[in-house]
């Protein structure tokens, strides 16, 4: 159901405030992610939701700060003719964390609860043994020591085509919105039916769902880094101490001549 209108306006944060707690939360992350690193933690964290509902944007700002070699992004395109004949968690396993890392999913296996079901990418049996194995193969990353964090990114009908609008005048962003994220429009209630479908499902004790409000951005993304830095059990580790080295005295470098190399041109100087 769409929020009522100005419901965004209302508790839309001004902008100094947000960009102060995003950065203290950002500093936390960092903080986290070398708790991390110290104990060999393995940190899932799942990002879903309707197009358009800013699960990317949270993405960016939780990652904006952290070591791409400890904290990384995985978001799959569609599967090959080889992985259709695979076990359908098979794709996902094999980007699943080792000791000491991050991985944040920008859309997981819960493809087959939502896009596939309602596109009809999948058969009615394909999907139905989706949700009786989805749990126990979350059980089994969460016995087996995974932190298993899955966020819904909830965007009211309203916002969503707003956005949309946006996306079709911007060429920044023109590349996010395809012929089957427009669909998503004329199917809100079929992907509103899935969505509650999977939830009855996956919902689970050891793996809950968490429900994030996203018609206001700002919010959501605070939100939802505020919620994930407390349900983790880490503390801060504390660093080596780190010396500049004195710079050693000159032992007669000479750098080449310019002109014996080739450089990019002053873009910007054309600009002044």
């Amino acid at each position: 159901m769409a929020k009522e209108r100005g419901d965004e306006d209302r508790t839309k944060l001004s902008r100094s405030v947000y960009e102060r707690e995003l950065y203290r939360l950002q500093t936390e992350l960092v903080a986290l992610q070398e708790w991390v690193r110290h104990e060999g933690a393995r940190l899932v964290v799942v990002f879903e939701g309707r197009d358009a509902a800013g699960k990317g944007s949270a993405i960016k700002r939780v990652t904006q700060y952290l070591n791409p070699r400890v904290a990384r992004i995985v978001a799959l395109p569609r599967p090959t003719e080889r992985e259709r004949t695979q076990w359908y968690f098979q794709r996902y396993t094999e980007h699943l964390p080792a000791a000491g890392e991050i991985v944040l999913f920008d859309r997981s296996w819960y493809n087959r609860a939502g896009v596939e079901r309602v596109m009809g990418f999948c058969t009615p049996a394909e999907h139905q043994r989706f949700l009786r194995q989805c749990p126990v193969f979350e059980r089994m990353l969460v016995e087996d020591g995974i932190l298993l964090r899955k966020y819904w990114f909830s965007v009211s009908d309203e916002v969503q085509e707003k956005r949309f609008r946006r996306r079709l005048k911007d060429p920044t962003r023109r590349w996010k919105l395809s012929a089957m994220d427009l669909e998503s429009l004329t199917r809100w209630e079929e992907y509103s039916r899935a969505k509650d479908e999977m939830f009855v499902h996956t919902d689970i004790a050891e793996a809950p769902w968490y429900v994030v409000e996203s018609d206001d951005k700002h919010r959501s993304r605070l939100n939802m880094i505020a919620h994930l830095l407390s349900t983790v059990p880490y503390h801060h580790v504390t660093p080596p101490e780190l010396d500049l080295p004195p710079r050693p005295p000159n032992t007669g470098y000479q750098r080449p001549p310019r002109d014996l190399q080739t450089y990019v041109p002053d873009h910007a100087a054309g600009l002044e």
